[in-house]
């Protein structure tokens, strides 16, 4: 297994600025998501530990060791595609066991290894089908497998379930948590999906405009965020942010900020609006409500029916409000 360390990475393309001094401690058998929308950063932040772009300034350390000019055959990683980077004239057992033969591992090694990693990914009936014989589900697990014989120090995961069905990327999912149990190994992983990297990490490193946000476990970032954005990127239904002037907050605090399922509707109370929305779910139903042209999500449990255009009061607790400053920083009682 291995750590990693990244120091002061900066990173421009030209006169154009997308990573900012980037620094973040990847402790061993850790599973760390990279998070954010497109073009943060967090892409090019993997293709840097992975070795496929160089950095501006700063340095990579893998299991403590500076891997800034070693190429990735070197750098004891392992990476799996979201366009899968299959060949399609090659079997899948072929497919798993390139990388060992080009570094000239015992054939008897790399038949170990590929049985292996096929058992744990449920290949084994299909070892000697090419890619086109296979699902998309399939596939992926395929890249997967060609990741696990090669037993890297880290493996880095970019967007691997984009391009699968809603369904199967609930299955992989399970199935990239289940690997990590049994592998123990570390995992870094880019997604544009806050829901993957809550259901998956053990620790979201949650980045805009090159930067880093804010780094926590996935209920931390949930129930203490630094700011708007973290605070409005995590959750689903995200946050609601509306003008402090509605709670007659200090002058100081310009945004409050409330989670759906933080709310309820009452028949009375100090915020009212007007329903103009609902989205029934079966478990759920997320009701939308404008308050003085603030459109306003209320997720509630179960099977809710309102009158669209119907007046209804908003009740919540205090406790529950999340309050922030001009700069959207959170102000913290």
């Amino acid at each position: 297994m291995g750590s990693l360390s990244l120091r002061n990475i900066h990173k421009s393309f030209g006169s154009v600025e997308v990573l900012k001094d980037i620094n973040l401690e990847v402790d061993e058998g850790e599973f760390v998501i990279f998070v954010g929308p497109s073009g943060c950063g967090k892409s090019t932040l993997l293709r840097i530990i992975a070795g496929l772009e160089d950095a501006s300034s700063g340095d990579v350390l893998i299991a403590d060791q500076r891997v800034n000019t070693l190429p990735p055959s070197n750098r004891g990683i392992a990476m799996v595609f979201q366009t899968y980077a299959l060949y399609p004239h090659l079997s899948v057992r072929k497919n798993m066991s390139l990388g060992l033969k080009q570094a000239k591992q015992p054939t008897k090694y790399i038949t170990e290894r590929v049985n292996l990693a096929a058992d744990m990914l449920e290949l084994t009936p299909y070892l000697d089908r090419r890619p086109a014989e296979l699902s998309g589900g399939q596939r992926q697990r395929v890249a997967i497998g060609r990741a696990i014989v090669r037993n890297p120090k880290l493996f880095l995961f970019d967007e691997p379930l984009s391009n699968l069905d809603a369904a199967l990327r609930v299955n992989t999912r399970l199935e990239i948590a289940r690997l990590h149990r049994e592998l123990e190994t570390t995992i870094i992983y880019v997604t544009h999906d806050q829901v993957e990297a809550m259901t998956l990490a053990d620790k979201i490193v949650v980045m805009q405009n090159g930067r880093i946000e804010q780094v926590g476990s996935p209920m931390e970032l949930y129930n203490d965020p630094d700011n708007i954005f973290v605070a409005g990127f995590i959750g689903s239904p995200a946050m609601n942010f509306f003008s402090a002037r509605l709670l007659e907050m200090p002058e100081n605090i310009k945004t409050a900020g409330l989670r759906p399922e933080a709310i309820s509707i009452k028949k009375s109370g100090k915020i009212s609006g007007e329903i103009s929305h609902l989205e029934h779910l079966g478990a759920d139903t997320n009701v939308y409500i404008d308050v003085e042209g603030e459109l306003i999500t209320v997720r509630l449990f179960g099977q809710r029916d309102y009158e669209i255009g119907s007046t209804v009061y908003l009740g919540f607790s205090d406790d529950d409000v999340f309050i922030f400053d001009e700069a959207g920083r959170r102000v913290r009682n």
